[in-house]
């Protein structure tokens, strides 16, 4: 898959007008920081530009100067080195990185690990590999399960009294729950039940039968079982609400310098151990189109908390179900290489739950 880039916040053609000297040099100082995690002089641009600029140092100073003075740079006060600015990244991220690529071992790696499962278990491997190969956050959001389409319903008997409910819902999703009745199960009628329930409900989302479940069985809603079943089904939508969302990679991520002091090591956690932001953050997407990766960088994302971050994510349809996948870590990243990553996570993700979809039908 191709990764289609969305951007956060276009910029104005005014602000794209730098020479092609400009360019070069703001280039060179994204990724040799990206690279080394150190302020970039002059001295060190003039000699990785040698073959191609043969500036002095004190050239690039003064173009390293001016773009300063118009918001791609800044500089610690201890350091005479420059490193990007949110407005930096994103005239790069927008314009003038190539687009990466994964080599042959990393996508036949990709394959393999998710070629035989699908559902959940895919989306939390998906957020592991992520976390693993980025060395950054690997984030995965499940969908909302009012949006589901259900494809059947069977009832399980396990006791006189007691049976399991199991929705099988489109998108590979099961939903299972063990409900109790005071009336004596007889399986027949309980697998004839299922078959009732399968018949009015397949094809309607659980939101639409959360609400209209009385109206929809309204013939046999006197039954126990019925009875019982529509007293849980807030039960079973609070259930997948509980875990909307995988999180794993934060053992690389707290290794990289930007994480070295205790109070950002300590603002990591506070990210780790906070899901509905990391939620937030991935629902934030939703305006992008399908499939196609989107970058934001630091006050792009719309947090005080989170303005030394970037996130990048993408989305993927299947069926009804809308996922979304990404990696959440330091403004200094490996941009091109990080959206080419999670864009063919998704893809893979993607082609294997359809091809498991139509399997089941």
């Amino acid at each position: 898959m191709n990764a289609l880039v969305s951007r956060a916040a276009p910029m104005q053609r005014s602000e794209l007008d730098l020479s092609e000297r400009e360019q070069t040099i703001l280039r060179a100082i994204v990724q040799t920081y990206v690279l080394r995690a150190a302020p970039v002089g002059s001295h060190t641009l003039a000699r990785m530009l040698a073959r191609t600029l043969r500036l002095s140092p004190a050239t690039i100073r003064n173009v390293m100067a001016d773009l300063e003075d118009r918001g791609y740079l800044t500089h610690p006060h201890t350091s005479a080195g420059r490193i990007p600015t949110d407005k930096g990244y994103r005239l790069y991220v927008d314009y003038l990185m190539q687009h990466g690529k994964l080599t042959q071992r990393e996508e036949q790696a990709l394959r393999q690990r998710l070629a035989s499962i699908s559902g959940e278990l895919a989306l939390r491997t998906a957020s592991r590999i992520l976390g693993e190969l980025s060395h950054l956050l690997g984030v995965a959001q499940l969908p909302s399960l009012r949006d589901l389409v259900i494809r059947r319903v069977e009832l399980v008997p396990l006791s006189s009294q007691r049976f399991v409910v199991v929705v099988d819902l489109d998108s590979d999703v099961v939903r299972t729950i063990t409900l109790e009745t005071d009336a004596e199960l007889n399986p027949t009628e309980l697998h004839e039940l299922g078959q009732v329930l399968s018949e009015r409900l397949a094809g309607r989302t659980l939101d639409f039968v959360r609400e209209r479940f009385a109206l929809l069985m309204r013939e046999q809603l006197s039954h126990p079982v019925l009875r019982v079943f529509a007293e849980s089904i807030d039960v079973l939508f609070a259930q997948h609400e509980s875990q909307r969302v995988y999180v794993a990679g934060a053992q690389q991520l707290v290794q990289q310098p930007e994480f070295s002091s205790p109070e950002r090591f300590r603002a990591v956690i506070e990210l780790l151990e906070n899901e509905e932001m990391i939620i937030h953050l991935l629902e934030s997407t939703s305006d992008a189109p399908l499939y196609g990766v989107q970058v934001k960088i630091g006050e792009e994302l719309g947090d005080r908390q989170l303005t030394e971050y970037a996130l990048i994510s993408t989305r993927y349809k299947v069926g009804s179900a809308t996922y979304a996948i990404g990696v959440v870590g330091p403004k200094r990243m490996n941009y091109a290489k990080m959206m080419a990553l999670v864009g063919e996570v998704a893809s893979l993700l993607a082609r294997h739950e359809h091809d498991s979809s139509h399997s089941q039908q």
